[in-house]
């Protein structure tokens, strides 16, 4: 991994400034083919090939927003505390109970304590397989890993470009993948070899591609012969690649994202109460987790959400994040109030039982504090939290052993993730994709299956 990213989850600034909500100097019909163009050229094909069920009406609004804790989260430190443990071990916070009776987090995290039942807390999730970036665990994938020799993921795709080509959006209008995220390699896994066509949309660059300027008459736009031979007289100013050619056979559908306006709508946090943007924190994650659910509610099928890079690496003192007192106890407070209301926020929309909300990152950290005050990357065992999709909740599953370093029982596997993802999306699990040698390849790898205990 790269450690070359500085944008901070500390700032106060809105991250999405420039970009939501602000108003675009230029017009004309050239500047609207240019950027209709450009913003169509990063979006998966499939969010325009496979809308028959959006446009008949019958398709379902499930979708999944995956918050990246980029870094690796300490598992003793949120979500599995071993107030037992020798001093060395054990968290330096305070151990709280939350709203599952026997289920204690630490006191870090007291917005997520009072809805833990609204949640499931996965506390043996093997990472063996995953590395200090996201693919691995993004891609629901032992198999997708990284190297040293240029083939990171091995061609694998992450679970989202699998959600883009096996489902699509929500919404013929909407993207159906979107990376919320500034530290784009680190942070977000792409399509691999399932091909350029579903690789997730850069959310922070999408927000003003598809906004018509001042003087552009819509009746005339809607005119599709003439939209066409404007089309045809601006594509000569483009250069000439192979997403020109996927941009013309779906000119039409293309035009359509932007006069529906809902890309620009679902961008605009301005729309929102000011004391809602305040329950979700208006830090770097908090904001972005608010423009998830403006997203997903607008029709993306997969969101992902990640606050700043590595902003979870808590080596200790002595680098970037810092370590456990100094680093990680001003960080988790933020991660726990986006997540608190978000979850919030979707039920009282109606909207959790079909959105799945997940929070994890590439592995865990060492169970012993190093000299440095802080945990080193840990990958025998990770927690993370679910909530929603119309699973189970309040419980949790798995258990580490009494130092936080093992799995003791419950093992949840990277393909079980996957697997639990893409079934509550309504893909079949049996599905498969070509690689470039013609060979299909199984989207659950493995022996992947869903999380028995969410139902």
């Amino acid at each position: 991994m790269k450690h070359n990213d500085h944008h901070s989850v500390f700032t106060t600034n809105n991250p999405l400034a420039g970009l939501v909500g602000s108003d675009i100097s230029i017009g004309g019909r050239r500047w609207f083919l240019k950027t209709g163009a450009a913003a169509m050229a990063a979006l998966p094909l499939s969010t325009l090939r496979q809308i028959d069920a959006a446009q008949d009406g019958t398709a379902d609004k499930k979708s999944v927003i995956l918050f990246w804790l980029s870094g690796g989260p300490s598992q003793i430190d949120m979500w599995d505390p071993k107030p037992n443990a020798p001093a060395e071990i054990r968290s330096p916070f305070e151990t709280i109970s939350t709203s599952v009776p026997g289920v204690q987090f630490t006191e870090c995290m007291p917005l997520q304590a009072s809805i833990a039942h609204k949640m499931s807390v996965l506390r043996g999730v093997d990472c063996s397989a995953s590395n200090h970036t996201p693919i691995t665990m993004q891609a629901g994938n032992p198999l997708a890993r990284r190297t040293n020799d240029g083939k990171d993921g091995a061609g694998y795709p992450s679970m989202g470009s699998v959600v883009a080509k096996f489902r699509g959006a929500n919404d013929p209008v909407m993207p159906a993948f979107v990376g919320l995220a500034k530290s784009w390699v680190s942070d977000v896994w792409g399509a691999g070899q399932l091909g350029s066509r579903f690789e997730p949309v850069k959310g922070l660059e999408l927000a003003n591609k598809f906004k018509l300027p001042t003087g552009i008459n819509v009746d005339r736009l809607e005119n599709r012969q003439e939209l066409q031979q404007q089309f045809n007289t601006a594509r000569k100013a483009l250069d000439e690649n192979t997403t020109i050619d996927q941009f013309d056979r779906n000119t039409q559908r293309a035009f359509e994202m932007v006069l529906s306006g809902k890309v620009e709508k679902a961008f605009d946090l301005s729309k929102e109460d000011d004391s809602l943007r305040d329950e979700y924190g208006r830090v770097s994650v908090g904001e972005k987790a608010l423009l998830a659910r403006r997203l997903v509610q607008s029709g993306v099928s997969f969101v992902l959400v990640s606050g700043a890079w590595g902003y979870f690496d808590h080596h200790g003192d002595n680098v970037r994040w810092g370590g456990i007192v100094k680093g990680l106890k001003p960080l988790v407070p933020r991660v726990d109030r986006a997540y608190y209301a978000l979850v919030n926020d979707l039920e009282q929309r109606g909207m959790l039982d079909d959105t799945l909300v997940m929070m994890m990152g590439e592995f865990g950290r060492s169970p012993k504090i190093n000299t440095q005050a802080g945990r080193d990357h840990w990958v025998p065992v990770m927690s993370m939290i679910m909530s929603g999709g119309g699973m189970q909740t309040g419980q949790v599953i798995g258990s580490s052993d009494r130092v936080g370093g093992e799995i003791r029982s419950g093992k949840v596997r990277p393909q079980d993730i996957a697997a639990t993802t893409f079934r509550h999306l309504g893909i079949d699990l049996e599905s498969s994709w070509i690689n470039p040698q013609g060979r299909p390849i199984p989207i659950i790898q493995e022996g992947g299956r869903p999380i028995s205990e969410l139902g």
